[in-house]
C-alpha cells in the first residue's frame, strides 16, 4: 500500500505552485473578501452599540428604574414607595414655548430637581459638567439657542416665564433614553413648569419618577413588585438593562438584516468560487494527472490542492476581516450622535471569529465537488476530460458538503437574534438554489428536444446549452442570482422612495397646538386669524388614558394580567391619546358598526380602530375600559374605523361619545394651516405671548427632519443590499471562468473547421443571450419577493415598487450579463489553434 505525502511535503508542493499573487484564485478571494468583510463590518458595528448601550444604561436612563405616567404627578403613596427603593429623582417632561426678543421656538422642556441627574453629570459647552440649573436658570440645547439667537447671559422666556440661559448644553447622558422629541431641549428647575401653568388639570405633560436602587436588588423584580403595588395606575416602566428600548430594537433588527445581507452575499459568492476553483483545478488538470502518474494518491491531491484553495480562502478572509474593522469607525461617524458606537477601531473576538467561521465554511461547500472530481478520477480520466466530461457520484459530496451545510445552519441559527427570520432565510436560499438548479436541468432537456434552428450560430449557440460538459447548469445558477440582485436592488430602492413620499407627505398642517385652554376656544381663533386671516383652524379635545381592560361584558380581559402584549397590539402598552366628537372625525372611515347621534346621551359609547379590533379580537358590542387620571372609565364599542395615518392630521384610535369624557379636565389641540401666499412669519410670536402655557410645533421642521431620517435608513438598506450585487457579479465572472477551459477546445475546432472570429462571437452572444432572456422572468420574480420580504415583513413598509424602473433596472442588468460574456469570450478568440492543440 502506498503511503501518502505528508502534510509538510504537500505544502512544499502546494507552495511552489501557488503565486504569490493567488493567480487563478483571484475570483475566489475577492468573494471572500466582499462577504467576510460585510459581516465582519455588521457584527462589529453592532457589535459595539449593544455594549455601549448596555454599558450605559444606568447613564442613559438616569437610573437604575424608571416610572412615567401622563398628565399627573406621583401620590404620596406612591412616591413614598419609591422613595423607600433608593434614591428618587422626580421631574415632568413636556412641549413649551420658548421666546427671546421677537424670535420663538417650540422646546422639549425638562424640569428636573435638585437630585437629577442620579447618575453622570450633564456637560456644557464650556466645559463644566453640572446637575439641576440654578434657580431662574436655564440649560439650552445648541439647536434651541441658535434658533433664539441667545448666548449665556441672556433672557429667554419659557412658557411666560423669564429665565438666564445659564450654559449650552453639550452633552445629556439620558439624551438617548428621553426618545423622540418635538423641538431642541431646555432644561428648568422642577417649579418652573407649575409656575408657568403647564401642568394645570387637563395639560400634555409626562412625569418621570427615577431610582438608583440599594446594591444587589434586581431592577427587573423591583418593576415587577412596582406593577402589582399599582396595577391600575398608568405607569410606563423602564429598567437600566431597557433604558433604550426603541434603538435597541432598531439595531437587533437593522442588524439581523445586514448579517442576513452579508450571509446572501456569501451564498452568492459562494458559487462565484465553485466556478473560480473549478477554473482553476481545470487549468492544472495535466499537472493533477502527471502527480497521479507519478505516484500520488487522491489523499496527495486532496491535501496538496486544499492547502492551496484553503491559503487562498484563509488571505481573502483576513482581507475581510481586516476592511471590516477600518471601516467601522467610518460606519461610527456617519451615525454620528443618533447611536453610541465605541470610539476608534473596535475588535470584537466574536464578530470577527463568526465571519471567518463563515467564509471557510461557504469555501468548504462550494469548493468541495471539484476537489473531490479532481481527487477521485484517474489519470487517464483527468486527462481526457476535455473529450469525456467527468461525473461524479454525490454520495461522495455527503460528508465535505453535508459537514460543511450543517455547520452554517447551525451558525447561523445559533447567533440569530430573530430564529424565525434566519430559519426562513436559510430555507429560502436553498429553494432559490434548487429553483435555479431545476431550471438548469429543465432548459438543457427543452433545448434536445427544441427543433434545430437553420442559422448555424443559432443551432451551435442552442447545442451548446446540452452538449456533454455543458456549463448550463452553473450558468443559470449564476444568472438567475446576478439578474435577480439587480431587481432586488431597484425594487428596494423604488419601494423606499415611494415609502419615503407616502408616509411623509409634502403638505400637512403648517402647525400643531397642543393645550389650547377650553374656555379660550374663541380667543385663539382670532389671535390666529388676527395674524394669518382665512386661515384654516381645526380643534378637537385631547386627553391621555390608558386602556385597562377589554372584551366580552362579564369576561373582560384585564391588560395587567397578560403575560406578554402581542407587537401588533401597541395601542395597550402605555397611555394613549383620547378624544370625543359629536361627528366622524376628519381623515376616518366608518368600516363597522354605527356612529351616534347628536348630543347623544344614552350609555357610554366609542369607535375604535379596526387593527386595534383585530390585534384584540374585539367584536361591535364589546366593552373597553381605560384609565383616566386615576378613575376607571367603561364605554361599549359601537363601532370601528379605518384611519389615514398619512394625512399627518388628528388620528386617535379611540373616539368616544361626548357624554363620556367631557367631564374629565383637560385642554383641546389644534391644527393651522396657512393658505397658500399667505405670510405666517409673527404667528408664533403672537401665540407664544397670548397663550404661553400651549405649545406650537411647525411641521415644516419635523417633515424634514422626518425625510431626512427614512433618507438615511434607505441609504443604509441600499448599501447593505449592494453588497448583494457586488457578489451577483463575481457569480458571473466565475461562470465564465469555469466555462472558459471548455470553450477555448470548442472554439479551436470551430476555427479548424473554418468558423470567423465574428462567428464565435456572436455563437457566445447568442448562448448567453438565450440563458438571460429565460432567466429576466424568473429573475424578476425572485428578486421581487426577496425585496418584498425585506420592505414588508423585515421593516414593515409598504410594498409600493416601480415597475418601469425595475424592469429598466433588470434590462440594465442584461445588458451587463452580456458585456461580461463579450468580455470573458474575447481571450478565447486570441487563441492559437495550433498551440491549443498541443495544449489539450
Amino acid at each position: 500500500m502506498t503511503q501518502g505525502l505528508a502534510w509538510s511535503a504537500a505544502w512544499r508542493i502546494a507552495r511552489r505552485d501557488l503565486s504569490a499573487r493567488f493567480r487563478g484564485l483571484r475570483l475566489l478571494l475577492v468573494c471572500l473578501f466582499l462577504g467576510v468583510g460585510a459581516i465582519a463590518a455588521i457584527g462589529t458595528l453592532t457589535g459595539s452599540i449593544e455594549r455601549e448601550l448596555a454599558g450605559r444604561g444606568r447613564a442613559i436612563l438616569g437610573g437604575d428604574i424608571e416610572a412615567e405616567v401622563w398628565q399627573r404627578g406621583l401620590t404620596p403613596e406612591e412616591r413614598d414607595a419609591f422613595s423607600a427603593l433608593g434614591k428618587l429623582s422626580q421631574g415632568t417632561r413636556m412641549q413649551a414655548m420658548a421666546a427671546a426678543g421677537d424670535l420663538t421656538a417650540p422646546v422639549a422642556l425638562k424640569a428636573v430637581d435638585d437630585s437629577w441627574p442620579l447618575v453622570g453629570k450633564l456637560r456644557l459647552l464650556d466645559g463644566r459638567l453640572v446637575g439641576a440649573p440654578p434657580a431662574g436658570s436655564a440649560w439650552l440645547a445648541e439647536g434651541a439657542a441658535e434658533r433664539l439667537g441667545v448666548a449665556p447671559g441672556e433672557q429667554v422666556q419659557i412658557g411666560g416665564q423669564e429665565l438666564t440661559v445659564g450654559g449650552i448644553v453639550a452633552e445629556d447622558p439620558e439624551q438617548l433614553g428621553e426618545g423622540f422629541a418635538l423641538g431642541a431641549s431646555a432644561i428648568t428647575r422642577s417649579e418652573i413648569p407649575e409656575r408657568a401653568g403647564l401642568t394645570a388639570p387637563g395639560a400634555m405633560f409626562r412625569t418621570k419618577a427615577r431610582v438608583t436602587l440599594d446594591p444587589g436588588r434586581n431592577p427587573q423584580a423591583v418593576v415587577e413588585s412596582l406593577e402589582k403595588q399599582f396595577p391600575d395606575a398608568g405607569f410606563r416602566f423602564r429598567t437600566r438593562d431597557k433604558a433604550a428600548p426603541g434603538a435597541e430594537r432598531f439595531v437587533a433588527r437593522m442588524g439581523e438584516f445586514l448579517v442576513l445581507v452579508g450571509l446572501a452575499a456569501l451564498v452568492i459568492a459562494g458559487i462565484g468560487i465553485g466556478g473560480g476553483v473549478s477554473s482553476y483545478l481545470e487549468a492544472r488538470r495535466n499537472s493533477i494527472a502527471t502527480l497521479k502518474v507519478l505516484g500520488a494518491t487522491s489523499g496527495d491531491i486532496a491535501r496538496i490542492y486544499l492547502l492551496q484553495i484553503g491559503a487562498a480562502a484563509l488571505a481573502g478572509s483576513l482581507a475581510g476581516l481586516a476592511a471590516g474593522v477600518l471601516v467601522t469607525p467610518l460606519l461610527a461617524r456617519a451615525l454620528g450622535t443618533l447611536l453610541p458606537v465605541t470610539p476608534g477601531f473596535v475588535f470584537d473576538t466574536g464578530a470577527l471569529a463568526k465571519a471567518t467561521a463563515y467564509g471557510l465554511l461557504v469555501a468548504l461547500v462550494f469548493a468541495a465537488p471539484p476537489l473531490v472530481r479532481a481527487r477521485a478520477f484517474p489519470a487517464m480520466a483527468l486527462m481526457r476530460a476535455r473529450i469525456s466530461p467527468l461525473s461524479l457520484r454525490r454520495k461522495e459530496l455527503l460528508l465535505p458538503v453535508g459537514i460543511g451545510l450543517a455547520a452554517i445552519i447551525a451558525l447561523a441559527l445559533a447567533s440569530a437574534a430573530q430564529i424565525q427570520v434566519t430559519a426562513l432565510f436559510l430555507a429560502g436560499a436553498a429553494v432559490m438554489l434548487a429553483l435555479l438548479g431545476g431550471l438548469g436541468w429543465a432548459i438543457r432537456r427543452l433545448a434536445v428536444r427544441l427543433p434545430r434552428p437553420r442559422d448555424p450560430i443559432l443551432r451551435a449557440g442552442l447545442a451548446n446549452l446540452h452538449r456533454p460538459a455543458a456549463q448550463t447548469g452553473a450558468l443559470v445558477t449564476a444568472l438567475g442570482f446576478g439578474l435577480s440582485a439587480f431587481v432586488l436592488l431597484a425594487a428596494i430602492q423604488t419601494s423606499l422612495e415611494a415609502n419615503i413620499m407616502a408616509r411623509v407627505p409634502n403638505r400637512a398642517p403648517d402647525y400643531f397646538v397642543l393645550d389650547v385652554p377650553r374656555d379660550r376656544q374663541e380667543d385663539f381663533r382670532s389671535a390666529v386669524l388676527q395674524t394669518v386671516p382665512g386661515a384654516d383652524i381645526r380643534m378637537v379635545p385631547n386627553l391621555r388614558g390608558k386602556i385597562l381592560a377589554y372584551g366580552p361584558e362579564g369576561r373582560m380581559t384585564r391588560v395587567a394580567d397578560l403575560a406578554e402584549i402581542p407587537d401588533d397590539a401597541w395601542f395597550l402598552r402605555g397611555e394613549r391619546g383620547l378624544t370625543y366628537s359629536d361627528d366622524l372625525p376628519e381623515g376616518s372611515t366608518l368600516v363597522a358598526g354605527e356612529w351616534w347621534p347628536k348630543d347623544y346621551s344614552g350609555e357610554p359609547l366609542v369607535s375604535i380602530d379596526e387593527e386595534l379590533a383585530e390585534a384584540t379580537g374585539l367584536k361591535i358590542g364589546d366593552r373597553l375600559t381605560i384609565g383616566l387620571l386615576g378613575v376607571e372609565r367603561t364605554a361599549r364599542i359601537a363601532s370601528f374605523r379605518r384611519l389615514d395615518w398619512d394625512s399627518m392630521g388628528f388620528n386617535y384610535v379611540l373616539v368616544f361619545s361626548p357624554n363620556t369624557l367631557t367631564d374629565a379636565p383637560h385642554n383641546l389641540a389644534a391644527t393651522i394651516d396657512v393658505p397658500g401666499g399667505e405670510r405666517s412669519s409673527g404667528l408664533l410670536r403672537q401665540l407664544a405671548q397670548a397663550f404661553p402655557s400651549t405649545s406650537v410645533i411647525e411641521t415644516g421642521t419635523l417633515l424634514t427632519d422626518a425625510r431626512a431620517l427614512l433618507t438615511q435608513m434607505s441609504t443604509a438598506i441600499l448599501a447593505a443590499a449592494s453588497v448583494a450585487v457586488l457578489a451577483g457579479l463575481a457569480v458571473l465572472l466565475g461562470a465564465i471562468a469555469a466555462a472558459r477551459a471548455s470553450r477555448t477546445y470548442d472554439n479551436v475546432i470551430l476555427r479548424v473547421l473554418g468558423a470567423s472570429r465574428k462567428q464565435l462571437l456572436i455563437l457566445q452572444l447568442a448562448e448567453y443571450g438565450l440563458l438571460a432572456a429565460i432567466l429576466a422572468l424568473v429573475s424578476l420574480a425572485i428578486g421581487s419577493m426577496i425585496a418584498w420580504a425585506i420592505i414588508v415583513e423585515m421593516f414593515d413598509f409598504d410594498w409600493l415598487p416601480d415597475w418601469p424602473r425595475v424592469i429598466a433596472v433588470l434590462l440594465a442588468g442584461l445588458g451587463v450579463v452580456l458585456a461580461f460574456a463579450l468580455a470573458g469570450s474575447l481571450p478565447l478568440l486570441r487563441a492559437k489553434p495550433a498551440r491549443a492543440l498541443r495544449e489539450l
